[in-house]
């Protein structure tokens, strides 16, 4: 299948290349960017998890895409969309999803790469809705949840990829269907 790839104002969502390697597991072993997750990755973890992606989207054409700007082709992380492989309470369902360095916080990439990938997920892929989850105390994705449009389902849940006793365990689900994502005017 071909793969999707897509621009949006400043950054190019395309599929991985061994250049990704290097700076995707720098970014996996940064303490501030995994402050959300169990612990940093390590390089054979994050090696295996951007070959795994890279074979999705040629599967499927879409998934978890390579970020990088526009101006300068500089690789920042990743977005897109993902069919959690997880046995979460809301499954089957696609989320969107994004990590990026932290060279790159603050700057609205993930908003907006998420919005290009919220555009994919419901005009070229027909779903019917879209979800993200978060530890609940992830303030800044909870932030960039919102500024696209998802709303706070009241759902609270244990992932169960976070160890038991973790202050991290508890997540809160956010969703966004076509039907809202149209009524907002896409």
């Amino acid at each position: 299948m071909t793969a999707i790839e897509f621009t949006t104002r400043r950054l190019r969502l395309r599929q991985w290349c061994d250049a990704d390697r290097e700076p995707f597991a720098a970014l996996n072993a940064d303490p501030r960017v995994m402050a959300f997750f169990p612990a940093p990755i390590e390089r054979a973890v994050s090696d295996a998890a951007l070959a795994r992606w890279r074979e999705q989207i040629a599967e499927r054409g879409w998934g978890l895409w390579a970020a990088q700007t526009l101006d300068g082709d500089e690789f920042i992380g990743f977005v897109g969309l993902q069919v959690p492989t997880a046995a979460l309470p809301f499954n089957p369902c696609v989320e969107v999803g994004w990590r990026l360095a932290f060279a790159h916080w603050g700057k609205g990439y993930a908003s907006e790469a998420a919005q290009g990938a919220l555009r994919i997920g419901f005009e070229r892929l027909r779903l019917p809705e879209i979800v993200s989850f978060t530890a609940v105390q992830n303030l800044r994705s909870r932030a960039v949840m919102e500024r696209i449009g998802m709303r706070d389902s009241g759902t609270t849940f244990e992932h169960p990829g976070v160890p038991v006793g973790s202050p991290l365990r508890l997540h809160c689900l956010y969703r966004l269907s076509d039907a809202h994502w149209r009524a907002q005017g896409a």
